[in-house]
């Protein structure tokens, strides 16, 4: 028995989907589309309107097929538009807010919060974030963004980026001290 690369066969489907072969388009939807959802659930809190616009996603994935140049990985490219997608509807819901309030980094600064919490519960915590922070923190923490990406996508500053990560994870780990003081999550 002969195994395919998956690389090599995603290819393939990716080639074969530029020339609009719906069953290519299936299969690489049905391959990306469970962890482009969760993509989009990291910035929209309604699970239906993050399906939505993980399919408009799709969408412009399959419309703009022929730009992916297979530099880097395939999931990456579909992760950038799903993200860009989730921000372009978050702009739209006029949901974005930013506060430019300048600061500096204090001594209380730490990201040691011991918590055994699950991860739907962490989701629902960065789900409370007021959007703007909540955007930065996912785009940095999660996704992997630089500041200056960030500032780039978002049209702000690198300070204002600086400044929503560490007011969100400051709110976080304020959230998670008080989930810890009420419940047996802490392990301190």
């Amino acid at each position: 028995m002969k195994v395919i690369q998956l690389h090599k066969n995603e290819l393939l489907l990716i080639k074969k989907a530029i020339k609009n072969n719906r069953e290519a388009q299936h299969l690489l939807f049905e391959i990306h589309a469970p962890k482009m959802l969760s993509v989009c659930r990291y910035y929209i809190k309604d699970l239906q309107q993050a399906e939505e616009v993980m399919l408009n996603g799709f969408f412009k994935v399959f419309s703009n097929l022929k730009s992916f140049k297979n530099k880097g990985s395939f999931e990456g490219w579909i992760r950038r538009i799903m993200v860009r997608e989730s921000i372009s509807f978050l702009r739209q819901k006029k949901q974005i807010e930013f506060s430019v309030e300048n600061f500096e980094y204090g001594n209380d600064y730490t990201n040691n919060i011991h918590t055994n919490m699950e991860v739907a519960e962490i989701q629902q915590l960065i789900d409370t974030l007021p959007e703007g922070y909540k955007i930065v923190f996912v785009m940095h923490a999660i996704e992997g963004y630089k500041h200056s990406e960030i500032a780039k996508v978002l049209n702000i500053t690198e300070g204002t980026s600086k400044s929503q990560l560490f007011k969100a994870r400051k709110m976080l780990q304020e959230k998670i001290k008080k989930l810890n003081k009420t419940t047996s999550y802490g392990t301190n």
